[in-house]
């Protein structure tokens, strides 16, 4: 088994420094105003963040297997904030849409990176177990590829 580890200090408030280890720039978190000074993301930012970060590498090497080259990738997160049952905040849901920096058309096998490229990111699978995940897929013409959660 491998293991991730970070660290975090409070500074103030509720604003933390993250620490990921040798050679890796650390960053500041922090809540939004009225619990913080919104000096740095938030957790649920750094979420949206490891989430999109993780499908896009997972594209991005599902599409290089097939020596495809769709760089340069974007992807915009939304998270939807809502109240539970017990009436805390929580994370309902998440839609991540990745566009592709060329056309559909310019990609061999694109088709079969799409199928599969959401199976083999860590992030995304494992915040699925708790909150609903959706993925949307276009090219750099805005073609929807997929759309799926």
């Amino acid at each position: 088994m491998t293991t991730v580890s970070v660290s975090l200090q409070q500074q103030t408030d509720y604003r933390f420094e993250i620490n990921f280890g040798e050679n890796i720039p650390t960053l500041i978190a922090d809540e939004p105003a009225p619990l913080g000074k919104g000096e740095g993301p938030a957790p649920a930012q750094l979420l949206c963040a490891s989430v999109g970060n993780c499908l896009s590498d997972s594209l991005l090497f599902a599409l290089r297997k097939f020596k495809q080259a769709p760089e340069p990738l974007r992807c915009g997160v939304t998270a939807e904030l809502g109240r539970n049952p017990q009436g805390r905040l929580r994370i309902l849901g998440i839609h991540a849409t990745i566009t592709l920096g060329v056309v559909a058309s310019s990609l061999e096998h694109l088709d079969r990176a799409l199928a599969q490229f959401e199976e083999f990111c860590t992030v995304t699978q494992s915040v699925r177990q708790a909150v609903p995940v959706r993925v949307t897929v276009v090219d750099a013409d805005g073609l929807t590829l997929r759309d799926q959660t």
